[in-house]
């Protein structure tokens, strides 16, 4: 097995300038301003503008280096607000919105005129959803506006789920990081939509699909993985480490590697292998539980790429429950670009 070359990008580490907090009123006030600030969600942190100035949704694609054909979700303060962004709210979509919100849900819903064409680029349909997290749910209620905010990090590279994430590889590039501590769900939303009278999901994400079967009944899943894509995090290439990345089985990958006296580190699901120096091997979840792995996902695979290892191996998680939606980022980490 060739090794493969680290991917190109933005280095992993920038210099730390942007001010962190808890201050309400300071984050809004750069966002009124038009400039850009990094909030907290339950599921990673996004890098957040106002959603209706076309300047501070295309700073947002220009600080992470995003293209611009990959749309934005934008956030809301409640249910109540879907009906100023969008024209039509199809009935089991908004069963799910009752259901879910706030939480880790994003619904494709028609926009209307409001919504510029850069935060869907170009596309019919707007991603919404209601985040689960106390301090930007109530920076939400204090705006005017709903907010663009796609992950706080490089385009591409792991999802932030500390602030300590997001200013070490963009704090230089903004003027505040709103603190609101570990992200409890640690994978990006699922987002849901629908084809004619069928409820399709677009990505897997931190909500289960047997959670969202149990409001509005059997659902298909769009494998959407593409250069042009209809939703949001859909590229193929997508939440990798800018180390090699190589998915498979550890019982054999270790060996290999082994033999080769290659520098590796180690992602795995509930095996502490100690064999492995512990600065670079990360478990993602000794007691099997798929929450706790889900969790841990962005920041075992951050840690193992700060390491001195020159290649991280990993290993698929259980293909049910967040499993399907871990193996989903796993899979887009180690794709070719």
């Amino acid at each position: 097995m060739d090794i493969p070359k680290p991917k190109p990008g933005s280095t992993i580490s920038a210099s730390k300038m942007a001010e962190t907090g808890q201050d309400i009123r300071m984050a809004a006030n750069f966002l009124k301003e038009g400039k850009l600030v990094a909030i907290p969600t339950e599921t990673v942190y996004g890098l957040a503008g106002n959603a209706l100035n076309p300047a501070a949704v295309a700073a947002i694609f220009e600080t992470k280096n995003r293209p611009s054909f990959d749309p934005l979700i934008i956030h809301i303060s409640g249910i109540g607000q879907v009906e100023k962004y969008t024209e039509d709210f199809p009935k089991p979509l908004q069963k799910l919105a009752e259901k879910f919100w706030p939480g880790p849900l994003t619904l494709l819903l028609t926009r209307k005129n409001i919504i510029p064409d850069l935060v869907t680029s170009g596309l019919d349909r707007v991603a919404v959803r209601v985040p689960d997290h106390e301090l930007i749910l109530e920076l939400l209620a204090s705006l005017d506006f709903p907010l663009a905010a796609p992950s706080a990090n490089p385009f591409g590279y792991i999802s932030p789920t500390t602030a300590g994430h997001v200013d070490a590889q963009l704090g230089k590039n903004i003027p505040y990081i709103l603190d609101g501590g570990p992200c409890k769900v640690g994978l990006e939303s699922t987002i849901v939509g629908m084809e004619g009278e069928e409820v399709i999901i677009y990505r897997l994400g931190g909500l289960e699909i047997a959670e969202i079967e149990s409001v509005v009944g059997k659902v298909k899943i769009k494998d959407q993985s593409s250069s042009n894509p209809q939703a949001p995090g859909l590229l193929e290439s997508h939440y990798a480490p800018r180390k090699p990345f190589i998915l498979g089985n550890l019982d054999v990958l270790i060996p290999d590697f082994q033999s080769r006296k290659v520098d590796f580190a180690v992602l795995s699901f509930n095996r502490v292998i100690q064999e492995i120096p512990v600065e670079r091997r990360f478990c993602l979840s000794t007691k099997f539980d798929l929450k706790e792995a889900a969790a841990n996902l962005f920041a075992g695979m951050r840690q193992l790429d700060e390491s001195d290892a020159e290649v991280i191996l990993a290993e698929l998680m259980p293909e049910s429950g967040l499993g399907r939606a871990i193996n989903d980022r796993l899979k887009r980490a180690a794709a070719k670009d």
